[in-house]
């Protein structure tokens, strides 16, 4: 386990450039070029998904996957919890240093607190913080698990975001001709809990092991299916401030487009990138796509995560498939928000490739 000090001068790379807190700002990465790194292992353990379930494992030479069970090891009345959204635990490795992270952080610190103690994963080994775009179902644990658990992370703790789009206001449909509130992630929480928030436009390294995409760009057939509402415009010191946005939006809530989300990937040695996608409404081939741009590495080995699917139809599914296919990954690995279509594509169209997962799910790769 590595030593506070050592996890107060791990953060390399862009992280760097990152300005302490100033009010409400926050500083940016200003990568231009990326040197991506290489690892040896990566193991990712699903804290939070939208389901448990013991799937049928496909054996696959890329990947060892293990399960945890539905109960608490000697507490058969404590049980993994499922929610709407995704919580990842990640730990990186290359050579004898390794990385602990935390991508998205689920819906609720109930479901996290309850699965991160059935998993063994233990807060205080977390270094590194990245929330991948501004949904609830991705950020709603955030903040009670920083104020839980500040004072066992390190003292220059990070939270790697894609975008200023990451802080905005966001609404469900409600009523005929009403929005429902489905949360923003305040600043101001985060400054408070001693926090600093990197955020992200451009291609990042983080952890001097990982590394973000940046704004995914569109250039696929997909499209941003239907989601959210989002509101451009930041109140009260509360949200986001993207002023060419709010102009063309004329102060309304607009359909979310997801301007700053971004995926997080690695480099696995003599396998190729490992990218996980946590929601990708930008499109699952966008991202894999922009992931190859940035670090000028064609090989994929696995896609992992969200693929934003669950509201596509058969055609759009099939597609996506094809798609997939010409990228030729070793693995794939979809999670929350993907949907049962996908999956059925997937096996219908890519049975050796596809590893089903599950809330509780560990994935090994490079062992």
């Amino acid at each position: 386990m590595a030593s506070n000090t050592q996890r107060r001068n791990f953060v390399l790379g862009s992280a760097a450039l990152a300005l302490p807190w100033l009010g409400l700002r926050s500083a940016r990465a200003q990568s231009t070029s990326l040197a991506v790194p290489v690892i040896d292992r990566l193991t990712i353990k699903v804290l939070t998904d939208s389901s448990y379930d013991t799937p049928r494992t496909t054996p696959s030479q890329w990947v060892k996957v293990r399960r945890a069970g539905l109960a608490a090891p000697g507490d058969y009345r404590k049980t993994l919890h499922n929610e709407w959204g995704l919580a990842l635990a990640i730990e990186s490795q290359a050579g004898n240093q390794a990385r602990n992270y935390m991508l998205d952080f689920g819906y609720t610190i109930e479901a996290l607190d309850n699965n991160m103690a059935i998993l063994g994963v233990d807060a205080s080994r977390v270094q590194t913080l990245i929330l991948s775009h501004g949904h609830f179902d991705h950020f709603g644990g955030l903040i009670p698990f920083l104020q839980q658990n500040r004072s066992k992370l390190p003292s220059d703790l990070t939270l790697y975001a894609g975008g200023e789009d990451n802080f905005c206001r966001r609404f469900n449909s409600g009523a005929p001709g009403q929005f429902a509130e489905f949360g923003v992630l305040d600043r101001r929480q985060l400054a408070a809990l001693k926090v600093r928030v990197v955020l992200c436009p451009t291609p990042t390294v983080i952890a001097d092991q990982a590394f973000t995409t940046g704004v995914i760009e569109r250039t696929s057939f997909e499209r941003v299916l239907p989601n959210t509402m989002v509101d451009y415009a930041m109140k009260d010191e509360l949200g986001c401030s993207i002023p060419a946005a709010e102009a063309k939006a004329h102060g309304k809530p607009v359909p979310d487009e997801h301007l700053n989300e971004h995926a997080t990937c690695f480099h696995l040695k003599d396998r190729g990138l490992i990218v996980i996608s946590s929601c990708g409404h930008a499109g699952i081939v966008n991202s894999t796509r922009q992931a190859m741009k940035v670090s000028g590495i064609d090989k994929i080995h696995a896609i992992v995560g969200g693929f934003h699917l669950f509201p596509a139809d058969d055609a759009y599914l099939k597609q996506t498939v094809a798609e997939l296919g010409k990228l030729n990954p070793d693995v794939l690995i979809p999670m929350h928000c993907s949907g049962p279509g996908l999956l059925a594509s997937l096996r219908a169209m890519m049975p050796d490739r596809l590893v089903p997962s599950t809330t509780g799910s560990e994935f090994t790769f490079g062992a």
